[in-house]
């Protein structure tokens, strides 16, 4: 998958950021269940990690192992102080284990994608293109069956087609106004399950409930201060994820390589110390092979002074030809066959320029092969 374009990365690092806030997120931690056995958790649009390290306490730290994504350095860098390991990446740009995660805490840049140079969007759907859509099919992967989601969106993002993703993905699902409404945002709840596995009639109506909020027609309660459902309880997990990292080299990390190795100077000598130096008679006459592949080489260049005082500026070069070997065999039946055979070989050809003085050829460009 493609990274975010610049445009669309600048925004979101800017004016794409949406906290959770204080209130959501006291309320939310009511709804989920504590654990006393290991759990991994992940917020791919982490921030500073506030959000996700709540989690991880209120479902018991000691069990907890917090994963986090950010794409601003400087929050990441916050986060890092907060969680287990955290990313300083786009998440578009990461290789991370999927269904390794028993809870994603989902809380995506939020507005429309906006086209390339060339007019392409980078969204893979038939819908309209939102940063929501786009963060949900990297993120929802991530998560285990039975897992549970804690989706924080605006409630403009809930088309027909981010509804029906959630629905086909996402059992018991229940919807609630944030508690703080700048951001017109919409908590929803979801536990993970297979397509087959969902219950019909309680989809119809999560997708008529969720349908009905994002045109606007009716509004969701909001989040209550006393969690009176049954909690939403984390799976344990699978294993550790075997991959967690970007693709690319973080900048930071990037500045310190060529600092230790201190780009390619180590090397001067070694590239370019060798046309320095005086190449070294051979211990007998060059044999033809010998001759073609020195030339191929290169070895054979530049101002050669002959025994006889005639100097010449040459430049060696080899090409293809075709040797064809032909034999005629006679058959017990008095038929002629003829076998061809076509055999690659190099020749060598050395183009000379003649610079002795006084010479009848002086200045000419003589071809030796």
């Amino acid at each position: 998958m493609a990274l975010m374009f610049p445009r669309v990365a600048r925004n979101f690092a800017k004016a794409g950021y949406y906290p959770t806030d204080e209130g959501t997120l006291e309320r939310v931690l009511s709804a989920l269940g504590s654990v006393n056995y290991p759990v991994s958790i992940i917020d791919p649009c982490a921030g500073e990690g506030v959000a996700l390290a709540e989690v991880a306490h209120a479902l018991g730290r000691a069990h907890v192992t917090s994963h986090a994504v950010e794409y601003d350095a400087e929050r990441a860098a916050h986060a890092r102080t907060l969680v287990d390991k955290c990313l300083h990446a786009d998440l578009m740009d990461t290789i991370i284990t999927r269904q390794a995660f028993g809870l994603v805490w989902f809380n995506p840049p939020y507005g429309d994608i906006s086209r390339d140079a060339n007019g392409n969007l980078p969204y893979q759907g038939k819908g309209r293109g939102r940063l929501e859509k786009l963060f949900y099919q990297r993120a929802m992967p991530l998560m285990q069956y039975e897992g549970i989601i804690v989706a924080i969106v605006p409630t403009t993002a809930l088309d027909e087609e981010f509804v029906g993703w959630f629905v086909n993905h996402f059992a018991d699902i229940r919807a609630f106004q944030a508690v703080e409404q700048q951001f017109k945002q919409v908590v929803i709840f979801g536990r993970r399950l297979r397509q087959r596995d969902q219950n019909s009639t309680a989809s119809r109506a999560a997708r008529e409930m969720l349908f009905k909020i994002g045109k606007g027609d009716s509004e969701a309660e909001e989040l209550p201060e006393t969690w009176t459902f049954e909690p939403y309880s984390v799976p344990r997990a699978k294993c550790e994820p075997e991959h967690f990292y970007r693709v690319s080299m973080e900048p930071e990390q990037f500045a310190s390589e060529v600092e230790r190795l201190q780009g390619l100077w180590p090397t001067l000598g070694t590239v370019f110390g060798g046309w320095q130096k005086a190449l070294r008679r051979p211990a007998r006459a060059l044999s033809k092979w010998h001759l073609a592949l020195a030339l191929a080489a290169g070895a054979i260049t530049g101002v050669v002074k002959s025994a006889k005082g005639r100097i010449f500026v040459i430049k060696g070069d080899t090409y293809k030809a075709k040797k064809v070997k032909v034999e005629a065999q006679m058959s017990d039946d008095g038929n002629v066959l003829e076998q061809r055979t076509a055999l690659d070989v190099f020749k060598p050809a050395i183009r000379a320029w003649d610079m002795t003085p006084g010479s009848n050829t002086f200045g000419e460009l003589i071809t030796i092969s």
